[in-house]
C-alpha cells in the first residue's frame, strides 16, 4: 500500500532531475552504508524510487504510517510483553511473558499452568513497548480476552507460530491466543493514546522495512553525521542551523530525525520519502538522491523547489 506523499514532501519532478550521472564537479560521495555484501550498493541511482508513479493509499497519516500499521509493526519486532488480568480478589495482576503473532497479529502466548488459571477466558491485555534510538518508546496495549483453542487443527497451527517465532517445540498444551477487541497505540511515554478497532489491526500490514530498519539507523547515525545534519537544515523548516542530530527510525513512507538547536532545546520531526518505498534498496535509493539534492542545494548548485517538513515536537528532555 502506498500513498500520494503530504504537501510537506519532496516534487517527484524536481528529484528526478538530479538522475545520474552529473558532472565530476558537482557530484559527491554517496550515502555511505556498511561495506559488508549484505549492505553493499552500487552507484547513485534515483530512478527506482523518483521516476515511478505515484502510489495510491489510504493508510497514512501526515506522512506517516497510521497507528494500526505501526502497532503492526511494533507486534512483529517484539517477543515480549506484560500481559494483566484481574485476578479472583479483583485486583489486576501484570506479569511479563512471551508471545508470537498469527498472520492476523494475533498474540500467541505461553503460559505455566499457575498463570492460566488465572488469566483463560478473562479479559485481558498485553503490553508492548518497542525501544527506537534516542530513548524514543513507541508503545501498544492490546485489549481481549485470553482463550484457549480446542480444536487439534487451530492447536497445531499456534504451534507452528510459535516454532516459527523462537525456533523451538513447546507443550501445545501451553499455548493461548489473546482475542484482538481494540488496540492503543502511543507514540512514546507520557504522549496521548490513539484507538484502533479490532479491523484495522487485523486488515493492516506491518511496515516492510521493519527487520532492517533499527541496523540501517544505527549505520547511518555512525558513519553519516554530515548527512544528518544536512537533511534537517535542508527538508526541515527551521530558523536555526542544527547543532547535532540523529535520526530515530525509518519507514517505507520516511524517516524521524531528532535535533538539537543553538539554545539546547531538542525538537523531533519527520521527514518523507519522495516516494513510498517497499524493500531495502528502495531505502538506500531514496537516502542517496536526498542526500545528493540536499548536498546540492546547500552549494548553491540547485534551488530548494519543495515544501519543506514544518511540524516540530519539541522534547521535553534533553538527550538525542
Amino acid at each position: 500500500m502506498a500513498t500520494h506523499l503530504p504537501t510537506s514532501s519532496l516534487p517527484s519532478t524536481r528529484l528526478s532531475k538530479i538522475a545520474l550521472p552529473l558532472s565530476k564537479s558537482w557530484s559527491r560521495a554517496q550515502f555511505a552504508f556498511s561495506k559488508s555484501p549484505r549492505f553493499s550498493i552500487g552507484p547513485l541511482k534515483c530512478a527506482v524510487s523518483v521516476v515511478s508513479e505515484p502510489i495510491q493509499s489510504e493508510k497514512t497519516n501526515n506522512g506517516k504510517p497510521y497507528p494500526a500499521e505501526v502497532s503492526r509493526t511494533i507486534m512483529e519486532l517484539s517477543s515480549v510483553g506484560t500481559l494483566s488480568t484481574p485476578t479472583q480478589d479483583g485486583w489486576p495482576l501484570g506479569f511479563g511473558v512471551r508471545f508470537a503473532v498469527d498472520p492476523h497479529g494475533t498474540p500467541v502466548l505461553f503460559l505455566n499452568d499457575a498463570t492460566s488459571k488465572l488469566s483463560v477466558n478473562c479479559k485481558s491485555s498485553i503490553h508492548v513497548q518497542l525501544e527506537q534510538y534516542g530513548l524514543r518508546t513507541p508503545q501498544c496495549t492490546i485489549q481481549g480476552t485470553l482463550e484457549k483453542p480446542e480444536d487439534t487443527t487451530a492447536l497445531k497451527k499456534l504451534h507452528s507460530v510459535w516454532k516459527k517465532r523462537f525456533g523451538h517445540e513447546v507443550d501445545e498444551d501451553h499455548l493461548f491466543l489473546l482475542s484482538v477487541e481494540r488496540v492503543l497505540q502511543l507514540e512514546d511515554f507520557a504522549e496521548d493514546g490513539i484507538w484502533v478497532t479490532s479491523s484495522d489491526y487485523k486488515l493492516a500490514n506491518p511496515d516492510p522495512l521493519r527487520d532492517f530498519a533499527e541496523r540501517m539507523i544505527e549505520e547511518i547515525n555512525t558513519h553519516n553525521r554530515e548527512d544528518i545534519l544536512r537533511f534537517c537544515n535542508i527538508y526541515v523548516d527551521l530558523d536555526f542551523q542544527v547543532s547535532d542530530a540523529k535520526m530515530l527510525w525509518v519507514d517505507r513512507l520516511g524517516f524521524d530525525v531528532r535535533f538539537r538547536s543553538p539554545q539546547n532545546d531538542v525538537f523531533e520531526a519527520r521527514i518523507p520519502f519522495p516516494r513510498e518505498v517497499a524493500d531495502e534498496k528502495g531505502a538506500k535509493s531514496s537516502f542517496n538522491c536526498m542526500s545528493q539534492l540536499a548536498w546540492e542545494v546547500e552549494k548553491n548548485f540547485h534551488a530548494a523547489e519543495f515544501e519543506k517538513a514544518k511540524q516540530l515536537k519539541k522534547i521535553e528532555y534533553t538527550g538525542l
